[in-house]
């Protein structure tokens, strides 16, 4: 053969190779990335080219879709009461990513979880009926924690603490889902939904963490208590009123000027919220003891997942004794979310055991079968042994009967509480957030629940902003729906 012919032979086969090897590279791996690729519109045909699953509470369908006019995507989601679910549904959009519940069980909803596949599903490579998520949401604890809030800025958390059942996640002001679903609409509603300084989208709930102020106290006095500084929450303790922040000249002062704080009990510092108690308390106790106990409660955790991720809140480090007396008060740089100051209480309203905080009961297929059960799967720890327990319920209850929570009573009903009104701002010079986190149990069917709340912003002046005044009746409403 000719030497010219064999090397243009040569040359062609390997670029025929070249192309083979990269048509083979492009096809099966190239190709799972393309299709993975949001900004593929053949994944959103496939995804809304049939009816999604739906979300469910109590029973009934949150959730729907429609049938399309005039597109190649066959179906858009539907929302009931949009607004009142959306910080637990979050929205699925045929324009962006979907959030909170769409997007964590996106897979389930559309039917491509590989769980939902029969084995015909597998051999025909046919799309599954898509599942559904069974949440643990209350409908009248959900809707009373929400007419609660009203028109103010904050959130509310309401948790069953003997199962871990969310029974409530509410964020105010909400948005309706309805308004992100259409990819022909759902640009103009996004920008004005993300130019909103009220911040509709953030969910409050489990992603927005503040400065709680004196709900803090109850983590310090239970610190207090298992460390064995203090034997009970009716001893004494040695905290000077005022309070001179160690190795400064800044005097920590008391919001009720004539409370009895001076060396005040665990029970009368709760009752009437003593400042001076707990940051002495806190720095005696010192940061890494404090931190202990506030990491037990949940604090510092990256990974809380109800399914949906929620913010950790956070207890510093590396602090110098004035900033860790401030952090007895819940001042300083600890934040926490309400579903983390839920927590704390339901903790010590359960003898001292957190069971695993769940807004998710069941993950079905579509026919009912279940796939992951979340409640029976639910871990319990211990945070605190139960004589704390009992002892800081008892506390608590003082708070509530003849302290600064009078407004969180209930007939009918044992409740525990604790206020709280966190400063923030350049030298506190913002309007203060007004916090209650609770428990109240049944004195007749034996039901229990706990819940905090968190009011950012509202109409009232800035001398009535306070947690009784302001978040412990959406607690007492809250607390009542899940009681009946």
């Amino acid at each position: 053969m000719n030497k010219t012919i064999r090397r243009a032979s040569v040359f062609t086969l390997l670029m025929v190779l070249a192309l083979l090897v990269r048509a083979t590279w492009v096809q099966f791996y190239e190709g799972q990335a393309l299709a993975g690729d949001n900004d593929n519109r053949r994944n959103a045909i496939e995804t809304y080219a049939a009816p999604l699953g739906n979300i469910i509470v109590a029973g009934d369908s949150i959730t729907g879709s429609a049938r399309t006019k005039g597109s190649d995507l066959a179906y858009k989601r539907t929302y009931t009461d949009g607004e009142l679910y959306a910080a637990v549904t979050g929205y699925a959009s045929q324009a962006y990513s979907a959030t909170q519940l769409e997007g964590i069980y996106q897979d389930v909803l559309n039917g491509t979880d590989t769980q939902l596949k029969t084995p015909l599903d597998t051999v025909t490579g046919k799309r599954a009926d898509p599942g559904n998520v069974v949440t643990t949401i209350d409908p009248a604890v959900q809707k009373a924690a929400y007419e609660a809030l009203g028109d103010k800025k904050g959130a509310a958390v309401a948790i069953d603490p003997t199962t871990g059942q969310i029974l409530a996640v509410v964020s105010t002001p909400s948005y309706d889902p309805s308004s992100l679903t259409d990819a022909n609409t759902a640009g103009d509603a996004w920008k004005t939904l993300t130019k909103d300084s009220d911040k509709p989208l953030t969910n409050r709930a489990l992603r927005q963490p503040l400065p709680p102020g004196s709900t803090f106290k109850l983590v310090v006095a239970a610190a207090a208590l298992e460390d064995g500084l203090y034997s009970s929450v009716d001893e004494k303790t040695v905290s000077p009123d005022p309070y001179t922040l160690p190795g400064t000249s800044t005097v920590l002062r008391n919001e009720n000027t004539s409370a009895p704080c001076e060396n005040a009990t665990i029970r009368t510092a709760l009752q009437y919220s003593c400042n001076n108690v707990f940051a002495k308390m806190a720095y005696d106790l010192g940061q890494d003891k404090v931190k202990a106990m506030a990491e037990k409660f949940g604090f510092n955790d990256e990974t809380q997942d109800v399914p949906v991720r929620a913010y950790a809140s956070v207890y510093p480090s590396g602090m110098d004794d004035a900033q860790t007396a401030l952090t007895g008060i819940g001042q300083f740089d600890v934040t926490a979310t309400p579903l983390q100051m839920a927590m704390v209480s339901a903790a010590i309203a359960n003898g001292g055991k957190l069971v695993s905080p769940h807004m998710v009961s069941q993950v079905t297929d579509g026919g009912g079968d279940v796939l992951q059960d979340y409640d029976s799967d639910a871990d319990t720890k211990e945070i605190v042994s139960s004589s704390t327990a009992e002892q800081l319920q008892s506390a608590m209850e003082t708070v509530v009967e003849e302290g600064t929570g009078t407004n969180a009573q209930i007939s009918g009903a044992t409740v525990g509480g604790k206020t709280g009104t966190a400063q923030h701002g350049e030298n506190n010079s913002k309007t203060p957030y007004a916090w209650f986190t609770s428990y109240a149990k049944s004195d007749t069917n034996g039901k229990e629940v706990a819940v905090a709340v968190m009011v950012e912003q509202s109409d009232a002046a800035r001398s009535e902003v306070s947690g009784n005044g302001l978040a412990a009746p959406v607690a007492k409403a809250t607390m009542q729906a899940a009681l009946d």
